[in-house]
């Protein structure tokens, strides 16, 4: 059914106050949420529900708590917990009236990105451009002018190792034979386990010989339990496609070698890929490819795009150019990106590659000098924000939260524009207030004193 529709009320509560009564109006939370245009959200989200059913909870509700989980680098539960605490939270998300209750379950969140999807989530980036425009925050010359990268968006898993991708998988094969009533001829629970100690302990003590000794004899557990199972279900068709996901990555585990690509790193995330990006403190990195798209000027973002199947850095410029389009509405006259995009094959418009030297005016040097500027814009987006380990499941997962850690840093970045305002208003009535005093001090020093 139709989600709620938080319509205000001309009729005022006897017993409780409004909350635009009682909270500052030059808070910056408070300010923002009239530079957000909500109904847009409620034009396009609407689309997403049924007319018939359970009636879904507000569109700015889900949307608000969106943005202040992404700004603030939180948690889905603490982002409804905090929420229930913080007025100003709460009349960001439309409310009128202070709330004591919860106003939904966290794992709403969760189901809310999935209904929305990746083109739902590149308008809450669109959003926060449109009110970075309207708060002074970014130019609007800025965005015929972007500066592309990418880097790498890691996954919530643990550091793979042959060891434990063998356990894991026997481990899942056995509950899911013991779910349904499959005997197995042995599971090996109490010998794995033993192995696996002796792989650390051997490891530790640099005893490599030893350990890959341990190492094979887990892979000859799995593949003994992977074959035990796809002769028992043999001659039971109902069973083979509740086990056919499972036994496909067990296959995957026992075939693949060193030097293969697409190699399996994560039971649970089938799709992480080991990125080497060159850094000294971090060889390899497991997750997926991130092309990030910030203005020259003011590094806002502008756009994020997840490529899976680690391509080439030059291949991923003319879809993130034409994701830049689409977000901001404006041509985009000039590219600033580093040596990686070399051979990116765009002729549209002008790219500046970081080294040039043919063919540079003293203003074009300039404006490549901060092309290194994205650098620091994708360090507050991995610490100040969720780019650094991404949680949400899947490819889908990747493309939301890669998009939604864009909005949250343009959010970030127009409270404090919205902050400097207010100081500066603030220092400006300080000095009149100081110029109207001196000249008072002045006349009363230089009077006669009265008898």
């Amino acid at each position: 059914m139709q989600p709620k529709k938080q319509i205000s009320s001309p009729q005022l509560d006897i017993f409780r106050n409004r909350l635009e009564s009682i909270l500052n109006h030059r808070h910056e939370l408070y300010r923002l949420s009239g530079l957000i245009d909500w109904e847009v959200f409620e034009r396009e989200f609407g689309k997403l529900y049924l007319e018939e059913g359970r009636p879904g909870m507000p569109i700015r509700l889900m949307v608000g708590l969106t943005y202040l989980s992404h700004a603030f680098n939180i948690s889905d539960e603490e982002t409804v917990r905090r929420w229930v605490e913080n007025p100003y939270h709460q009349y960001f998300c439309g409310e009128e009236y202070f709330r004591h209750e919860l106003p939904i379950d966290p794992s709403s969140l969760s189901r809310w990105r999935k209904r929305i999807g990746e083109q739902g989530s590149e308008l809450i980036l669109k959003l926060t451009v449109e009110a970075g425009l309207a708060s002074g925050a970014v130019a609007p010359a800025s965005l015929e002018r972007v500066i592309v990268d990418t880097t790498v968006q890691e996954k919530a898993v643990t550091f793979p190792t042959d060891s434990r991708l063998y356990i894991r998988s026997r481990e899942r094969l056995v509950k899911l034979a013991a779910a349904w009533g499959i005997r197995l001829r042995q599971s090996y629970c109490r010998l794995g386990p033993q192995a696996l100690l002796k792989v650390g302990r051997y490891l530790h003590a640099r005893q490599r010989r030893r350990a890959g000794r341990e190492i094979k004899r887990l892979k000859t557990y799995l593949g003994r339990v992977y074959r035990d199972i796809v002769r028992k279900i043999e001659d039971q068709q109902a069973l083979r496609p509740v086990f056919l996901p499972e036994l496909a990555l067990a296959e995957r585990l026992l075939t693949q070698q060193r030097q293969d690509k697409n190699k399996l790193y994560s039971l649970h995330a089938p799709e992480v890929e080991c990125i080497s990006k060159g850094k000294a403190h971090k060889k390899y990195e497991f997750g997926v490819k991130v092309s990030v798209a910030t203005t020259n000027r003011d590094n806002f973002v502008v756009g994020m795009l997840a490529e899976p199947g680690n391509p080439y850095d030059g291949h991923t410029l003319a879809r993130a150019i034409e994701q830049v389009q689409r977000i901001t509405g404006c041509p985009v006259g000039c590219s600033y990106v580093d040596r990686g995009y070399r051979g990116h094959k765009v002729k549209d418009l002008q790219v500046l590659i970081s080294g040039r030297r043919r063919g540079m005016t003293p203003q074009m040097k300039k404006k490549l000098k901060r092309r290194s500027a994205v650098e620091p814009v994708i360090g507050h987006m991995k610490t100040d924000g969720k780019l650094g380990r991404n949680y949400l499941l899947g490819e889908l997962g990747d493309k939301i939260n890669a998009l939604l850690c864009g909005a949250g840093h343009n959010i970030r970045l127009i409270l404090k524009r919205l902050r400097e305002i207010l100081l500066f208003f603030r220092l400006v009535c300080l000095d009149q207030k100081m110029a109207g005093l001196i000249p008072r001090l002045a006349l009363c020093t230089l009077a006669p004193a009265s008898n």
